[in-house]
């Protein structure tokens, strides 16, 4: 069984929550943060004949697609042996519940996936799962499975500390940059800025810091654990002028994963885990947890 402890989530907006809170996630992404997930015992006829949950709980071994640069979500220093942050608690769960031991690098590759790359990887059966701040969108889901959300954000801003710049207004005509392959630079551009794409959020936020650009855009749970690393430099402002909702892939060759994935997540509401993941990488002292969001159905077989 899981080792976590049962708690409440508080209703609020997740952003609400977040903002104006930054010294919470000052310690975001450093070595040691998460809760204890223990594997589960995969007991006969747990999962279906022939499936892939049945072939990845008897292989034993699975490869997740994760990012590396997004502190409080996905983060993985030269030192860390497993990434950490709010996805990659998720993907424990995940694992756990295929009777694999999540902290067994021997059995669970964490392996780094970026934004350009997310879909690739899942075709080609690279990764089994990704859980890289993976926006839900139709477009994604035509080549795709995607299901949840398990988490709901919104896009921000991050500006210099010395910046006037208030909101997306502020950036028309001007350069803001954000992952290539990203929502978030589809929708900055639609608002007006010119989009300057790069590598990994980590690059835009030393852009932003070198002025080579003005500002960078993303989710604001993302835009807060970079502020929170570059403190009295960089900050986050304006109000969201999106909603995130990040959820689970896999492959579309495998659509039982789609329930499988939904059960475990909704157990994760149901018995804390799911506040005991929030409340270990993106909350904190003055941080109410959120409520857990409402799953998608998954589609008819």
């Amino acid at each position: 069984m899981r080792t976590m402890k049962l708690r409440a989530a508080a209703a609020t907006v997740l952003l609400t929550a977040l903002s104006g809170t930054l010294a919470a996630c000052g310690d975001a992404g450093s070595e040691g943060e998460g809760v204890d997930v223990q594997a589960e015992e995969v007991e006969d006829g747990k999962f279906e004949e022939g499936s892939r949950m049945a072939e990845l709980a008897e292989a034993g071994s699975i490869t997740i697609g994760v990012k590396y640069d997004q502190p409080g979500l996905g983060f993985k220093s030269a030192t860390d042996d497993i990434p950490t942050g709010f996805d990659v608690e998720i993907a424990k769960l995940l694992v756990a519940d295929l009777g694999i031991d999540p902290s067994d690098t021997s059995a669970v590759t964490y392996e780094e996936t970026i934004s350009d790359n997310r879909e690739p990887y899942l075709e080609a059966g690279r990764v089994d799962l990704v859980l890289a701040s993976y926006s839900i969108t139709e477009d994604r889901r035509k080549v795709v499975g995607q299901t949840g959300p398990y988490f709901i954000t919104g896009q921000q801003i991050l500006v210099a500390a010395d910046s006037d710049v208030e909101s997306i207004d502020d950036l028309v005509g001007e350069t803001v940059c954000s992952v290539s392959g990203s929502t978030s630079l589809q929708n900055a551009e639609d608002a007006g800025a010119i989009g300057a794409p790069a590598d990994t959020y980590s690059q835009c936020a030393e852009d932003v810091l070198n002025g080579t650009v003005e500002a960078m855009t993303t989710d604001g749970s993302i835009l807060l654990g970079l502020a929170a690393q570059n403190e009295g430099e960089l900050k986050v402002v304006g109000p969201e002028f999106s909603e995130e909702r990040i959820g689970v892939g896999y492959s579309q060759d495998y659509p039982e994963m789609c329930e499988w994935i939904n059960g475990v997540l909704t157990e994760a509401y149901e018995d804390g885990s799911w506040a005991e993941a929030f409340e270990a990488t993106l909350g904190g002292d003055d941080v109410e947890t959120p409520e857990p969001p409402a799953l998608d159905e998954c589609p008819a077989a």
